[in-house]
């Protein structure tokens, strides 16, 4: 069934598993591909058939530190406090809310009954109109494409109208029963803000804005203050911003902050008359300005925080009376209040190297925000930070029902030397008496792609392989932003294979100081994270125990070369385009992991895959497990798990995507001989 295809000389592309893709997807009904993936799920299921108990047990560990009834702090907004909860063995979340300075709550999103009957359900974004009306997106295929519907709050009938093929949360003009929300293109694309009127026809929907050009998504907000509605357009280097004030959405066109230019990304808020713009034309980890609301182009920006080599500008949001600005350093995050006359503090937190954000700040007029701090040892929690005072107090902190000791376990940062002599952090926990004798086994992680970078950060699922003697470290790679916005710019298009040397280069100084040896190194990685483990176990497969890879991006060349599937085209600014320019080209095609599996020993491996990925398309690790069976040549398990319901996420449900973890892990633990 070998099939080729053509590069833009007109040479051919060796692809023999071409044939997998179903030429009429979305829709994937051709039976011979269908059998297929079906084939696959059964080898999978054969495989962990033997070690049932072991998964059962693996899965009961997992469910056991999982608080069965919990609830969120609640967040006020216009009026009312909201929260969720989960009960005792629910898979999805119950929404409630109250108005402030009463005790009564009351049940208006049941995301229980939503999801019944469906194999697979997503909430997306919701908001409230007012106090009176809801609207809320519902996805229940894993295709993300969402329905949008609306719900009254206040015993009136309901709006009857749903609208289907949209992305994004809606967005309520306040005062008013006008909802915005994104349109798709038939290639997932947001592309079209359109704005409804509940109780009208959803044809008649007028458009707010289009985006033409098709590597460009598009996405809506209103500005902190709720004066001004921000629609966003841009691609993974680009951006665009136009703003319209919610007193005159449908009778005014929107004004243009900035033209889009070739490697101009800004961001844009609004506070006090005037707009608040965080932009890189200036510095390369951006700075913050300002401008006047009637002119507010560039040629009045005037510089508000300077940028700066040392930290990276990641994001902020305007308050009534400060400005919370979010940095990034040294693989750690920080936040900084601002005031308007230019004073500033930095909010200490309890560890230096940790994961720290804004959490949800609905509201302008405040002098306490919502943050959310977490590290390696250290569970989520959420604190509440009151301004005046400094005062940082916890909220909430995850409780682990099952038990957790902190003190059984060490953290640290370590500093290895990439090849080309950069320093590259790495963030590493391992339970207290851990050998550095080179005898322990280590799993690494990174993504290193787009600019998330994955900061030091706590996980439940971990403590599996910890308590087991593991040691878990996360590689901060390039192509991520941990050090900076050009930590992410040295991993992109022709600086691509850093990403991949690092990761390589990390695991040597795991060697190199006695965490772990070649061959005891268990690693993964998911979706552009999937690329790099890809990548690595073609070049470098002796390190590796096993592999995990989770809707891996590994059939590069092909999907770029390819301008009709949902992301190529925004997919460009980052990997390069190789149907324009011959070097792309080649250097995509020199890392491709399908394009380069090759005649030699591979690790153990799991794949997972979604047959409704949008994101990730199904064929792309069906295609390479198969290469990497037909080519390699070692007696070692290459397993392929593809979910037929469901999308780039996997299973939905709190407890449902627990029972994958636990094979990944079982996986993990048979495969170096720790499933005792």
């Amino acid at each position: 069934m070998s099939e080729q295809a053509r590069d833009p000389g007109s040479r051919r592309i060796d692809d023999p598993y071409r044939w997998l893709r179903d030429p009429g997807y979305p829709q994937v009904s051709d039976r011979t591909i269908l059998a297929w993936l079906e084939a696959e799920n059964d080898f999978y299921r054969r495989y962990f058939g033997p070690h049932e108990e072991l998964v059962e047990g693996l899965l009961s560990e997992l469910r056991g530190r999982v608080e069965q009834e919990s609830e969120s702090v609640p967040v006020r907004d216009s009026g009312y406090e909201y929260q969720w909860r989960f009960s005792a063995g629910d898979e999805y979340r119950a929404h409630y809310r109250r108005p402030i300075g009463t005790s009564d709550w009351e049940l208006y999103l049941d995301e229980r009954e939503l999801a019944r009957g469906h194999q697979y359900f997503s909430l997306g974004g919701m908001d409230v109109s007012d106090g009176s009306v809801l609207a809320y997106a519902t996805d229940t295929d894993g295709d993300e494409r969402y329905v949008l519907r609306f719900r009254s709050l206040t015993g009136a009938a309901d709006p009857p109208e749903a609208i289907d093929n949209t992305i994004g949360e809606p967005v309520w003009i306040p005062g008013t029963d006008l909802v915005l929300y994104l349109e798709l293109t038939p290639e997932w694309r947001p592309f079209r803000v359109r704005a409804h009127r509940l109780f009208t026809a959803t044809s008649d929907d007028p458009v707010l804005y289009e985006e033409a050009d098709e590597g460009f998504f598009v996405d809506v907000c209103l500005s902190q203050d709720r004066r001004f509605v921000v629609v966003s357009t841009g691609d993974h280097q680009t951006s665009e911003a136009l703003v319209v004030p919610t007193t005159d959405v449908l009778s005014r066109p929107p004004l243009l902050i900035a033209a889009r230019r070739p490697g101009h990304e800004y961001h844009v808020d609004h506070a006090h008359a005037a707009f608040y713009i965080l932009t890189n034309d200036r510095a390369v980890n951006f700075r913050l300005v300002t401008a006047p609301e009637d002119a507010p182009g560039e040629a009045n920006w005037q510089e508000v925080i300077p940028g700066r080599k040392e930290a990276y500008l990641r994001s902020f949001t305007p308050f009534e009376g400060f400005l919370l600005v979010e940095e990034r350093a040294e693989a750690t995050d920080r936040i900084v209040v601002h005031t308007y006359e230019g004073d500033s503090h930095r909010i200490d937190f309890p560890e230096p190297h940790c994961s720290v954000s804004a959490a949800e700040n609905p509201e302008f007029a405040v002098d306490t925000v919502r943050l959310r701090y977490e590290s390696m040892v250290s569970p989520p929690t959420v604190y509440d930070y009151e301004i005046p005072s400094r005062r940082l107090t916890p909220r909430k902190t995850q409780v682990i029902p099952s038990g957790y000791d902190r003190s059984r376990y060490r953290s640290e940062r370590l500093t290895a030397t990439a090849r080309d002599g950069r320093d590259l952090p790495i963030s590493i926990v391992y339970p207290d008496g851990f050998p550095t004798d080179g005898s322990g086994c280590v799993h690494l992680y990174a993504y290193g792609a787009y600019g998330a970078g994955t900061l030091p950060h706590f996980s439940t699922d971990r403590l599996s392989l910890l308590n087991r003697g593991f040691a878990c470290a996360i590689a901060h790679v390039r192509g991520g932003d941990e050090l900076g916005y050009e930590w992410y710019l040295d991993g992109k298009l022709a600086n691509r294979w850093n990403t991949f040397n690092d990761f390589v280069d990390a695991a040597e100084h795991l060697i190199e100081e006695g965490y772990t040896t070649a061959g005891r190194i268990c690693i993964s990685g998911g979706s552009a994270g999937g690329e790099l483990i890809g990548v690595v176990l073609n070049e470098a497969p002796h390190l590796w125990a096993t592999a995990v890879a989770h809707v891996p991006f590994v059939d590069v060349l092909n999907t770029m070369l390819d301008d009709s599937l949902p992301l190529t085209p925004m997919e460009w600014p980052e990997w390069g385009n190789p149907l324009t320019d011959r070097d792309a080209y080649e250097l995509i095609r020199s890392y491709s992991p399908y394009d380069n599996v090759r005649p030699q020993p591979y690790p153990p491996i799991l794949v997972t895959a979604g047959l409704n990925d949008p994101r990730v398309t199904y064929w792309e690790p069906a295609k390479w497990v198969a290469r990497l069976r037909a080519t390699k040549n070692d007696p070692n398990v290459v397993l392929l798990k593809t979910n037929m319901g469901a999308g780039h996420a996997g299973k939905s449900g709190r407890f449902e995507h627990l029972r994958e973890t636990a094979e990944e892990l079982a996986f993990v633990l048979l495969e170096t001989g720790h499933e005792s």
